[in-house]
Order: structure tokens, then C-alpha cells, then sequence
């Protein structure tokens, strides 16, 4: 089952209102720049969902295969998704709201003969490709223009897209790399079902199988839980971090992440990441 773009017009309505639009968002770069800059405050990007799943041993579609599911979760619970839940519902809203949205695909170097391993959205606008990543969450869509390059200007969240052996690549720092990483845009058009059965081979193995992750935007820093600490960005670019007992990691979650308790008390412990198999 493919993460459909078909949404409900009655859940589309829920969405926009616990994003904090109070209509549509215009089929123009403002009315993107706006529905994007929600997304990034509103919809974290985590693995609660996913670890529930594997570690009680569910052999159904990943969470969030499906972009109603993802969103019926979001609202029930507070909870996002990894990149392709994420990208894939974030297309499929988009592409319900009528923009020309593509779903993408790209490298993030954990090893160096990795298959592609990132989902991404884009959207196309007055012959300009912008990207519009659900997990990276720059606020700001980067346009892909060749022999140019873009950025997000931030302390926290910045980012920049640019060409290398021309190869569209996105720079920004993850939580726990907070010296910066380069994705690489391996595709910018795949289909559903591509993107779909790539999301289900991490079931395989992933760095976000084993322990929590979560990630999202707080007033001017960018903040969240990865293996086991507490760390933040700060508006001025720094870095705080402290290790979290597992009390405190469910105080987090629950009083300053908004994640619903019923689902925090089902979360698993983390178990130590296993090397990439590599057979």
C-alpha cells in the first residue's frame, strides 16, 4: 500500500487549523513559504511510531505508509514521523492543496556505498524546483536552480542547497552531527511505489530503529532528544546538550515536546545501534 496523495477534504481542514492556518495557503511561493514554515514548528520529525512497531514485532506497512495514517497519528498524538512517513505526507498535502509537489529521494552519508536512504518533498512553482525537506526543517523552501546556490540564513536551522559534480546536495546539522552533514539528491522525481518500498526496506535496519529520536523547532532554537541525550541549537548557533534518564526523557516527551502520554508509556527503551548489515 503506496503513501497516497489523496487526502480527505474534512482531515485537510484539521490540518491546516492544528498547523495554525486558519485557510489555504495560495498556490504561490508566499502561500508555500507559509504552509512550510508551519510544518517545521508544528510536525516534529521523530521515530516514536516506528519503534513501537518493530520492537512488538508488527509485520504490516511501517507507520505512516500511508500519509492519512501519518496525519491521524500527528493529531491524536503529536507525533511526526522519520524522513519518508514525513516527506511522503507532506507531499501528499501539498499536492491536496493543489500545488505541483514531487517526491524525491537522496543519500545521507551514514556509510559511503549506501542505496538512497532519505525521502524528501519538492515542489514545483513558476519553473523552479524548491525543496521543502519535512525532516532537515529549514522553515524556508531552497530553491534548486542550476549554477546557483541557495541558503536559509539561521544560527539553528540554516541551510543551503548547491551543486557538486552536478549533483543537487543539501547541507544542514542534525542534532547529533551538529557539525554539519551534506545530503545528497540522488532522484527528484520518483514514484509513489519506489518511494514507498524504500521506506519499508529501513525496516531492515536504520540508524532510527534502535533508539528515540526526535527532533523540532522551539521559539528561536531548534531542540529534541537523539540516543540518549537532550540537546539544543540555540538562536546564536550553540550547542546544549545533557543525557536524560529514561523519568526524564518521558517529562520531555510528554511537557515540553507535546507528545501524548499514552503514547510515550508505550515507547521501548533504547537498545545499543547495530553496525549496518552488510550482506
Amino acid at each position: 500500500m503506496t503513501n497516497t496523495s489523496t487526502l480527505p477534504p474534512a482531515l485537510v481542514e484539521k490540518i491546516l487549523e492544528r498547523l495554525g492556518l486558519h485557510a489555504a495557503p495560495g498556490i504561490d511561493l508566499p502561500g508555500l513559504e507559509t504552509l512550510y514554515a508551519a510544518w517545521c514548528r508544528e510536525v516534529p520529525f521523530d521515530n516514536i511510531r516506528k519503534l513501537i512497531h518493530l520492537r512488538g514485532g508488527a509485520a504490516d506497512n511501517l507507520p505512516g505508509s500511508r500519509a492519512q495514517d501519518f496525519f491521524e497519528a500527528w493529531l491524536a498524538h503529536g507525533t511526526g514521523g522519520t524522513c519518508w512517513p514525513g516527506n511522503g505526507a507532506l507531499y501528499a498535502l501539498l499536492a491536496a492543496l493543489g500545488f505541483a509537489a514531487r517526491r524525491g529521494v537522496g543519500t545521507m552519508p551514514v556509510t559511503l556505498d549506501i542505496p538512497p536512504n532519505h525521502g524528501i518533498a519538492l515542489v514545483d512553482l513558476d519553473g523552479v524546483t524548491h525543496a521543502v525537506d519535512a525532516s532537515i526543517a529549514y522553515v524556508a523552501p531552497l530553491p534548486l536552480v542550476d549554477g546557483e546556490t541557495a541558503s536559509v540564513d539561521h544560527p539553528a536551522w540554516g541551510a543551503r542547497s548547491f551543486q557538486s559534480d552536478g549533483t543537487w546536495h543539501i547541507g544542514f546539522r542534525p542534532l547529533h552531527i551538529p557539525q554539519g552533514l551534506e545530503c545528497r539528491i540522488d532522484s527528484l522525481c520518483v514514484s509513489g511505489d519506489d518511494f514507498h518500498q524504500w521506506h519499508q526496506h529501513t525496516r531492515r535496519w536504520s540508524p532510527f530503529n534502535y533508539e528515540l529520536y526526535i527532533r523540532t523547532l522551539r521559539g528561536d532554537s531548534v531542540v529534541g532528544i537523539a540516543f540518549g541525550q537532550w540537546i539544543e541549537f540555540d538562536g546564536d548557533g550553540g550547542v546544549n546538550q545533557r543525557p536524560l534518564s529514561e523519568d526524564e526523557r518521558k517529562r520531555v516527551l510528554i511537557d515540553e515536546l507535546g507528545i501524548n502520554e499514552a503514547i510515550v508509556q508505550a515507547l521501548p527503551t533504547d537498545i545499543p545501534t547495530p553496525p549496518r548489515p552488510t550482506a
